[in-house]
């Protein structure tokens, strides 16, 4: 596990499960929220995400947490992964954990409403495409991830 890409709606705990992961591993956490999004919540142009995803994704090691949802171009991220986490979890548990975090815009609400219709399926199969040989772990409650995050812990012991 040296570069882990974590994907998954918004509210899942991407950020909190890529901070524990690294200070596990010693891994650099790069969140791509940060790195996307511009002043005003404006969305870098595909383009130049893509490009901009190319620069971090040539590090040795890295864990990169974030999804984008319709605004993502995933696949440059998913070929340099040796290890993809997609946590799918419910819509409710990731509502509440949205509501409790911060406000939010309707476009977000929309987007983790269907996510598991709209972003799940073509996500996947950018997964297949290119992350073929990657690990790839589909975490779908606590205990699962529990599980994960404690093997992560075992393995650098």
């Amino acid at each position: 596990m040296k570069r882990v890409v974590i994907l998954g709606r918004g509210g899942s705990g991407k950020s909190t499960l890529a901070a524990r992961l690294g200070a596990i591993t010693g891994l650099p956490v790069v969140e791509l929220d940060r790195h996307f999004w511009r002043p005003g919540l404006e969305a870098t142009p595909p383009g130049e995400w893509a490009a901009l995803q190319g620069d971090l994704v040539r590090d040795e090691a890295w864990i990169m947490d974030g999804d984008l949802g319709p605004y993502d171009v995933p696949e440059v991220r998913l070929r340099a992964a040796d290890t993809v986490i997609l946590l799918d979890f419910s819509f409710w548990r990731c509502a509440w954990r949205a509501v409790r975090r911060s406000r939010e815009r309707a476009d977000f609400w929309l987007w983790l409403w269907a996510y598991r219709r709209r972003s799940r399926p073509p996500l996947l199969a950018a997964i297949a495409t290119h992350a073929g040989d990657a690990d790839l772990h589909v975490i779908r409650g606590p205990r699962e991830l529990r599980r994960l995050v404690g093997r992560a812990a075992q393995t650098r012991a």
